[in-house]
């Protein structure tokens, strides 16, 4: 696909979010979810969206998604609705899969998974961008392969070839209050190493600039330096997140 536009990129991407919330597929329970069409060159990829996202409609709406903001926040001062504003949020299935037997939420199958892929690789097409950020083992599966080690993953910075599309990628572990894996080592010290290779990445620089010279790079309790700095808002108004994307992802 030939660079688009920045306007280009922005509808192509409402085009397939439009096919996104049509999404019907039987075991998926609750409404498909999806966050805004940003035309960013940072591409998140988490695993599904949960209870809470289907009900909120939105993207690491509860308590997954407050952890992974603070991560963001302590990497490079970002609130919420900046990462939200500059990112693009997407996932390795777009539905809540619903709660399995035991408890906590089902993995999604490989059909369920199968059903999704082609949002992502169209919203690769479109977006072309020169960082991933998969959260999670089965996002993190889906760009490096199966089989994958998170001790051997997390905290690194992986150039890579993902849907034909040349890419860097930096795995971060699942945020959900469930895993204890980010919480004790080794994953404790990868994390917070993950975190600072974003903080130096340059499309992180390009969407939040200056932000990893005013916080630091790790968050509070993870790795060594003083507790970052809480940032002021910035103000938001009809526009403002059009106006960053050409400031921060356009290229």
């Amino acid at each position: 696909m030939a660079r688009l536009s920045l306007a280009a990129r922005q509808a192509a991407l409402e085009a397939v979010q439009r096919e996104i919330r049509a999404l019907r597929m039987p075991g998926l329970v609750g409404p498909p979810v999806h966050g805004p069409p940003v035309p960013s060159r940072i591409f998140l990829l988490g695993q599904a969206p949960g209870v809470h996202e289907a009900r909120l409609g939105r993207p690491f709406a509860w308590t997954a998604g407050k952890t992974l903001f603070r991560w963001f926040h302590g990497a490079v001062g970002a609130t919420e609705e900046e990462v939200r504003d500059r990112v693009y949020l997407a996932a390795v299935v777009r539905a809540f899969p619903g709660k399995a037997r035991g408890g906590g939420d089902r993995v999604p199958s490989a059909e369920e998974i199968e059903a999704s892929r082609g949002f992502i690789v169209r919203e690769l097409e479109i977006l072309r961008p020169r960082l991933v950020i998969p959260v999670g083992r089965l996002a993190i599966e889906q760009v490096l392969g199966r089989g994958v080690r998170l001790e051997e993953l997390v905290g690194r910075r992986v150039r890579t070839r993902w849907h034909g599309i040349p890419m860097d990628v930096v795995c971060l572990p699942h945020p959900s209050g469930a895993s204890a894996w980010f919480k004790v080592e080794p994953g404790k010290t990868l994390l917070a190493r993950a975190l600072r290779a974003l903080a130096r990445h340059p499309e992180i620089r390009r969407a939040f600039p200056g932000r990893e010279r005013r916080t630091g790079t790790a968050p509070r309790g993870l790795g060594r330096g003083a507790s970052p700095r809480r940032c002021a808002p910035t103000p938001r108004g009809p526009g403002e997140t059009a106006r960053r994307a050409r400031r921060g992802n356009a290229g």
